[in-house]
């Protein structure tokens, strides 16, 4: 495989790690909201369970009170439908996680690959160079040699 190939097959995979970084990124904030949703809900639903429990002090009827535990019905189940939500984000980070880990493989497997290239054109190039001197060694003796016994 060529260095242009390699450096090509680089930038596509990169391409493909930078993606699913971010997307690992959206992932773990939504999870994040999902958690802050969660804790509103709960701190919403003290904040009214207190405050029927002042209002229940005061004397409250029989329809207020349903109400009441009725709303709170309502956020409980709100609860659990953000808890479904997390659990759901929590798996859908840990899975963008892994696409994300398999992909940063790819790419140090590529770089492996281009560095090694890299090395192994550079001894091609020295040696190269080396032949090239010895050559020029190799004619300057010969003149010198021809020279001397013309």
């Amino acid at each position: 495989m060529s260095m242009k190939q390699l450096d090509t097959l680089f930038k596509f995979e990169s391409d493909k790690e930078q993606k699913a970084a971010q997307q690992l990124q959206m992932a773990e904030r939504d999870y994040q909201e999902n958690l802050t949703r969660l804790e509103s809900v709960g701190a919403f639903r003290l904040e009214y369970m207190k405050r029927l429990d002042q209002r229940s002090i005061a004397g409250i009827d029989s329809a207020t009170y349903r109400h009441f535990h009725a709303f709170v019905a309502k956020l409980d189940n709100a609860a659990e439908q953000v808890k479904v939500a997390i659990r759901q984000a929590k798996s859908l980070v840990e899975q963008r996680r892994q696409q994300w880990l398999t992909q940063r493989q790819k790419v140090q497997a590529v770089e492996l690959l281009r560095e090694s290239k890299r090395k192994q054109m550079q001894k091609i190039a020295a040696k190269q160079e080396q032949n090239m001197f010895d050559e020029i060694a190799t004619q300057q003796y010969i003149r010198r040699r021809n020279s001397r016994f013309a």
